[in-house]
């Protein structure tokens, strides 16, 4: 799998021309409740490119792209202003930790000690909890401009915050290149042992969010060889099975409708599609990853997504229900956008043989997620 070739990107360049200018803009976006600022910075490369990042939540608040053609459009689920984030928040675009996707029971234990977390998702814990890392204002701390503009966001998480050990330090970097990859950097530094777990949780449609279009036309290529099944409660088992023979293959290029709704396949039925944790392969001299690669083939566009992650979770917002409404006016259901989350494995701190999610005093957490936008030929 040839994730982010440099081909691509000349072709994005191509079609979108160079007549931008590579620069990170800051701005104002909102209030919350309490009437704090929400501010916005907004990164564009010179082929057109723009990520824009505000600072509740470390959220990626849109990415636009053109298309085969050139034609600009916005490709994440979201909303233009703070009320939708607020209102019906559903991760889009989030920076989500302490610990991202699932913990079963909402406890964990570290040095014999046990933790509890706050429950959010029926019995388990779900992306840090009723007030994770997604809904608490960031600190933007630098924003640069040059070839490769980006921002940095840092927040300080207390300890004991939503049950978790330790007062973490966090930082978000996002940095848009002018090989039209968008680099998300996560770090953390803790005072006491503790777990992390970082991710983005934003939610892609390469038709163009406001096309009226689902994703279940797009073409994935995930190379794993093998993902971690679930119970009923969407708790990884602790199987490792392999992707042979099931609707989980994607080793090769695979249209996300043909088996999403697979209900021979009891793993379909407990996600109501796909919601699953692949195992990622080793990682390369620089500590990447491939994850991914996504084409919508009627628009040209392509995204690939590297990590120095060990898994990825792969979800087609199956719980998107159409009381969201998007910034295009339209109600958000089930398959608008897909979600493919670099992380450590679901659960892990309750599984050791998934490894391990523990941060001592003296290390440093990173994470690393690089999405590549280009365009293929008909």
């Amino acid at each position: 799998m040839n994730i982010l070739p440099a081909a691509g990107a000349a072709a994005l360049a191509l079609a979108s021309g160079s007549a931008h200018a590579a620069e990170a803009k800051r701005a104002p976006f909102g209030t919350l409740a309490d009437g704090r600022p929400v501010e916005a910075v907004t990164l564009t490369n010179a082929h057109g490119v723009t990520a824009r990042i505000i600072n509740y939540g470390a959220i990626l608040q849109s990415v636009q792209t053109p298309d085969r053609a050139g034609k600009s459009a916005e490709i994440t689920l979201g909303y233009d202003s703070m009320d939708g984030y607020l209102k019906a928040p559903n991760y889009f675009g989030a920076t989500v930790g302490r610990y991202a996707n699932r913990i079963a029971g909402g406890k964990f234990s570290l040095d014999g000690k046990q933790y509890t977390l706050g429950l959010n998702d029926k019995t388990n814990a779900l992306h840090g909890g009723k007030v994770g890392f997604d809904k608490v204002l960031w600190r933007i701390v630098d924003v640069k401009n040059g070839p490769a503009p980006s921002v940095t966001l840092s927040y300080t998480s207390a300890d004991g915050e939503e049950g978790y050990p330790g007062k973490l330090d966090v930082t978000a970097t996002y940095t848009l290149d002018d090989s039209n990859a968008l680099t998300v950097e996560y770090k953390a530094k803790t005072d006491k042992p503790t777990i992390v777990n970082m991710t983005n949780h934003s939610f892609f449609n390469l038709n163009g969010e406001g096309s009226g279009k689902s994703i279940l036309t797009h073409v994935l290529t995930l190379p794993a060889e093998q993902f971690t099944p679930v119970s009923a409660t969407l708790i990884p088992t602790g199987e490792r099975r392999p992707v042979a023979n099931t609707p989980f293959d994607f080793r090769t290029p695979h249209v996300i409708g043909d088996r999403v709704r697979d209900g021979r396949d009891q793993q379909i039925v407990f996600g109501q599609g796909y919601d699953h944790n692949y195992i990622l392969g080793a990682a390369d001299a620089k500590g990447l990853r491939p994850a991914a690669r996504v084409e919508e083939p009627a628009t040209g566009r392509v995204m690939e997504i590297a990590t120095n992650q060990p898994g990825v979770q792969f979800y087609t917002g199956n719980f998107l229900d159409g009381t969201a409404i998007g910034r295009s006016g339209l109600a958000y259901r089930q398959s608008d956008g897909l979600a493919l989350e670099p992380q450590v494995f679901p659960d892990t701190p309750n599984q050791p043989a998934f490894g391990s999610a523990r941060l001592d005093p003296g290390q440093t957490y990173r994470s690393v997620i690089v999405y590549r936008f280009s365009t293929s030929a008909r």
